[in-house]
């Protein structure tokens, strides 16, 4: 692991540990949700918000990071978005009401959504094809096991601190790691200035409004208003899309989709993804409810599966200039499979079956989205890199928020018309058509991808 680590340029590690910091933020949240339903009083519904708002901004930015690659020099450009995610954490930090603190995680959402496709797109471009593989092993890494961190330490700070100390925890780190790492950041990314399109940028909000009704399913269900804001941001899309076929510099250019391997390893990417964040969704609840474990140690017994996920990573980056992508997935999707499985039957007899599931969901992640986005953007010319990398961290934010929901509709239905284990044994046998779908998808990819 260190080993592939030492390959990658200062400057993609300085990019690596502020996005480390920043990725951490995504999944922090819902274990705090009883305490700040409690201190502030608010009901789930609206504590919710504190994720959908979250995801809702940093879809919305992220087709815009081709144009701000374009057009901001690299060092303004990081360092105005961890600025922008500073103020965000700041804000949430001192309110003294729940509002403050929807509009410190909506900034950090806006932040983070600039932050993925952009240092992701960067390390591609700087680092050539027969080792992409290794550095985009490393960044799944990071996010992979930001992701699954989020809760452990969420729930080691909240066992004898107050939930401020998590905002205080982002904003000291990142505060000093910005100043300590300036030195290492560089102008690489070659600047092809256009005049910014508001219209297109308009129409992005239909992104938003997607994954906003996706989100709010489980809570307001599909009512006329629901029907109405899928509507408006379907038309929105279906005019962007239009809009971008007929500039010569669009925000997002389509020209991707034409690219033979891309679309696939796109989908891909988001399927991973979900049994990543189905996990940590799925194994807090499997841990406290079923077996009485606190929120510290559900959080403790997440780490076996986060160490895991990181070994795991940087090895699949070398294992795909050996063995191809196609071979990967397979092994990751299996894993993914009998994780589910795993969870589904034994879950309810065993907090070792589930910890073990976890390691396979989690571990299978590692086979399939770092090596598919690498496989994806080798498919592309360099220029149209950050496009590439913004379409598929857009897709894979829907996926997994589209993920998120059915598991809480499944949760909920099954709940109440039986017992709270069958719902999470039983929704765990339903998501067992996601690593199947993957199986399938993957014989659409050429063998030598």
């Amino acid at each position: 692991m260190f080993k592939n680590i030492k390959q990658l340029t200062p400057f993609s590690l300085s990019l690596l540990a502020i996005a480390f910091i920043m990725s951490i933020s995504q999944s922090t949240m819902t274990t705090t949700y009883p305490i700040l339903m409690k201190n502030f009083n608010v009901n789930a519904s609206t504590v919710q918000w504190l994720t959908t708002g979250f995801m809702v901004a940093m879809t919305l930015v992220m087709p815009l990071s081709p144009w701000l690659l374009d057009n901001v020099p690299l060092r303004k450009l990081l360092n105005s978005i961890v600025g922008i995610f500073l103020i965000g954490t700041f804000i949430a930090m001192v309110t003294p009401n729940f509002t403050g603190i929807i509009i410190g995680r909506l900034l950090e959402g806006l932040a983070v959504g600039a932050l993925f496709p952009t240092f992701q797109s960067v390390i591609i471009e700087n680092t050539d094809k027969s080792k992409r593989g290794i550095a985009m092993g490393v960044v799944g890494l990071v996010m992979g096991s930001a992701l699954a961190v989020g809760p452990i330490i969420s729930g080691i700070v909240l066992q004898w601190i107050s939930w401020r100390a998590l905002f205080i925890l982002f904003f000291v780190i990142l505060s000093i790691l910005i100043v300590i790492l300036q030195s290492k950041i560089q102008n690489t990314h070659e600047m092809n200035p256009a005049p910014f399109d508001w219209f297109s940028a308009v129409t992005l909000l239909g992104f938003g409004g997607i994954l906003y009704d996706v989100s709010m399913i489980p809570t307001t269900g599909v009512g006329v208003a629901w029907w109405v804001i899928l509507i408006l941001s379907i038309s929105l899309l279906i005019i962007f899309i239009v809009r971008q076929m007929k500039l010569v510099q669009p925000f997002l250019d389509l020209k991707v989709f034409r690219y033979q391997g891309y679309v696939p390893a796109m989908l891909l990417t988001g399927l991973s993804y979900s049994g990543l964040i189905i996990a940590t969704v799925l194994m807090p609840l499997f841990y406290q409810k079923i077996f009485n474990f606190t929120p510290l140690w559900s959080g403790l017994l997440m780490v076996p599966a986060a160490v895991f996920l990181s070994q795991l990573n940087p090895k699949s980056g070398v294992m795909l200039s050996k063995i191809g992508l196609k071979k990967l997935v397979y092994i990751g999707m299996t894993m993914m499979f009998v994780g589910y499985a795993l969870l589904g039957v034994f879950g309810a007899a065993s907090w070792f079956a589930c910890l073990v599931a976890a390691m396979l969901l989690e571990g299978g992640n590692a086979f399939i989205m770092m090596p598919a986005i690498t496989a994806a953007n080798n498919a592309l010319p360099k220029k149209l890199v950050s496009h590439g990398t913004a379409i598929i961290t857009t897709m894979r934010q829907v996926i997994g928020a589209g993920s998120v929901v059915i598991a809480s509709i499944l949760i909920t239905t099954i709940n109440a018309n039986d017992s709270f284990i069958n719902a999470l044994l039983l929704t765990s046998r339903w998501f067992l058509i996601v690593p199947v779908v993957g199986l399938l998808l993957t014989i659409r990819i050429k063998s030598n991808e």
